[in-house]
């Protein structure tokens, strides 16, 4: 079994998507479940998780009315608004298939915005509604995150893309103590998927299982942003063939029952 826990699904003509700027103007079209589902036959993946790429509420509903219909989508990892009451936003999304919540972390001004007390009581609440966090941070954010994991050791986490590796050597020292750092912490799962927009692809997802360990990593192809640097399928080489990265721990930390 095959398990892709990391894609997108968007259609720039229904809604705004803020990051989709000019360099990547190749993925400002309707990407959606009948483009997916063809690659997924190729490489002989079981099903996916597909997760927000914008701050809104009605996303997270489009994404469920999908995962209601496309048989392979196995969860959804949404959004909520982690400043506001979550525990009423959760309530909408009871016995739907999400899985998980995600903020454009990375994207925040203020680097420590997940230490923000109204954050903090936010993320609490997706862990008592049983869901996985999605951590999307670079480097500049990752003490943030470690801190956040930390305060929160019954929540399940998920490193998104192994926190964005940067080409710049003093950067990527901060990157790299800063992802090993998280690694300590056992509430933490990595995903090595979008590494290849990314410095280094092979050796971060090297390290990545070297710090995590395969039971605390799992594959993520990153559709359709992969496709600005490589095909749907090339990011499985870099994962390796142990099944829990594979798919065992998406699984696992996501609780896919449906798989």
């Amino acid at each position: 079994m095959i398990v892709d826990a990391h894609q997108h699904f968007w259609d720039p003509a229904r809604a705004e998507y803020p990051w989709m700027t000019d360099e990547v103007a190749q993925l400002r079209r309707r990407f959606g479940p009948a483009d997916l589902e063809p690659l997924l036959r190729e490489h002989g993946v079981t099903g996916t998780v597909v997760v927000q790429a914008r701050q809104s509420l009605d996303e997270t509903r489009d994404l469920l009315a999908i995962a209601a219909s496309a048989r392979f989508v196995l969860g959804v990892v949404g959004w909520v608004d982690l400043t506001t009451d979550v525990t009423a936003q959760l309530a909408e999304f009871e016995g739907t298939s999400l899985v998980g919540i995600r903020h454009l972390v990375h994207d925040e001004p203020d680097p420590e915005w997940l230490l923000r007390d109204d954050v903090q009581h936010g993320i609490a609440a997706v862990g008592e509604a049983g869901l996985a966090y999605d951590l999307l941070v670079r480097a500049r954010e990752l003490p943030a995150a470690i801190e956040t994991a930390r305060r929160h050791g019954g929540m399940r986490f998920v490193l998104d893309h192994v926190a964005k590796p940067p080409a710049d050597p003093d950067a990527y020292r901060t990157w790299e103590r800063g992802v090993a750092g998280l690694a300590e912490l056992p509430n933490v799962a990595c995903k090595i998927s979008g590494l290849f927009t990314e410095a280094d692809p092979a050796g971060t997802a090297a390290r990545a299982l070297r710090w995590f360990g395969p039971e605390r990593c799992m594959w993520g192809s990153d559709w359709p942003v992969t496709l600005l640097a490589s095909g749907y399928g090339d990011g499985l080489a870099l994962a390796g063939d142990d099944p829990r990265v594979r798919a065992g721990t998406a699984v696992a930390v996501y609780r896919l029952d449906s798989a």
